[in-house]
């Protein structure tokens, strides 16, 4: 699209104006779709009555208005438009999701009420319990940071002895395979009996689930090292310690970051259940507290917060293995 600007001797100059964003244009069609269908059709007020319909509906209108500045305005601004330009067609499908989420909800009551709440009682949730939420994120990140940190210690430990001294490996193999394969829950009992608190027994839990996939991955890691290395090593008057710490640990990292995710998940899920059945505190008993007093909106609160939690804290593991593993960043994608 070109205009004519007038000059100096009558003459014009054409000036070419960037297109706009059409999946920006889409984007704040759909987010103002969302905003009209909540503020515009009557809420079920006969089955319960959501505080934060207004504030919404204008959270969403204003939202539907940055992406009409961004579409038009956009492709002047390079460095912010090649960020946001492939999340055009996502940013489309959120509008429409709230659209369609709001209308079986809040206005249609097509689900059953309290079980599925609109997404403005998330917002009233974050608002007005918050103090409770954060104090659980906190619980759980703590709980969480001792058990994944214990365990990934000691399964890094007992991978490298496994991988370097079939001595070890001749006693500490048939307890690994006796004992890895179970899942950490099954020990709940026998943990919380044994351990003087909950929260050491949910401790020792989440270091069970993060250290056997650990273990094994750093196993193979050590074990797959190619012997030139260590002949080479040798060669060059290379002592025992030194073929351990530089040649064989950081060959075997690449295996060790995939235990540390494989371990993050699974002490997620520990964590979830130890939280429910024994800690007093944390987002698992948060959820075990709201489905209590049938408090959905809770519980969906803190899922959220939870995935969002989680999904943080692998994305931070990725960079730690991108900065230490320079050579091998994106072999592995999240």
């Amino acid at each position: 699209m070109s205009t004519s600007v007038p000059i100096a001797g009558g003459a014009s100059l054409a000036v070419r104006w960037p297109l706009p964003w059409w999946p920006g244009l889409l984007a704040s069609a759909s987010w103002a779709l969302a905003a009209f269908v909540t503020h515009h059709f009557p809420d079920q007020v006969d089955i319960i009555e959501w505080a934060q319909t207004e504030p919404f509906a204008i959270a969403q209108a204003a939202i539907a208005g940055a992406f009409l500045v961004l579409a038009l305005i956009g492709p002047l601004l390079p460095p912010l438009f090649r960020k946001v330009q492939p999340l055009g067609p996502w940013f489309v499908a959120l509008g429409l999701f709230f659209a369609v989420w709001q209308l079986i909800t809040a206005k249609l009551s097509l689900l059953p009420m309290p079980f599925f709440v609109p997404p403005q009682q998330l917002v009233e949730v974050y608002l007005d319990d918050w103090p409770r939420l954060s104090q659980s994120v906190l619980a759980s990140l703590w709980l969480l940071a001792r058990g994944y940190a214990l365990g990934a210690a000691v399964g890094f430990l007992v991978g490298l002895g496994l991988g370097w001294s079939p001595r070890f490996g001749y006693w500490a193999h048939p307890v690994m395979r006796l004992v890895g394969p179970l899942p950490a829950t099954a020990w709940l009992p026998l943990a919380f009996f044994l351990f003087p608190s909950s929260a050491s027994a949910s401790t020792f839990l989440i270091a069970l689930a993060t250290g056997f996939p650990v273990a094994v991955l750093t196993w193979s890691g050590v074990a797959s090292v190619d012997p030139d290395f260590y002949d080479v090593a040798r060669t060059l008057g290379a002592k025992q310690r030194f073929l351990v710490l530089k040649v064989a640990v950081p060959a075997a990292l690449p295996h060790v970051f995939v235990g540390l995710f494989m371990g993050l998940g699974s002490s997620f899920a520990v964590l979830v259940v130890a939280e429910m059945l024994g800690v007093r505190s944390g987002l698992g008993w948060y959820l075990s507290w709201a489905q209590g007093w049938a408090a959905y909106g809770n519980m969906y609160a803190a899922l959220l917060v939870m995935a969002l939690m989680c999904s943080a804290l692998i994305t931070l593991l990725f960079r730690l293995r991108d900065r230490l593993l320079s050579w091998q960043k994106g072999v592995v994608k999240w």
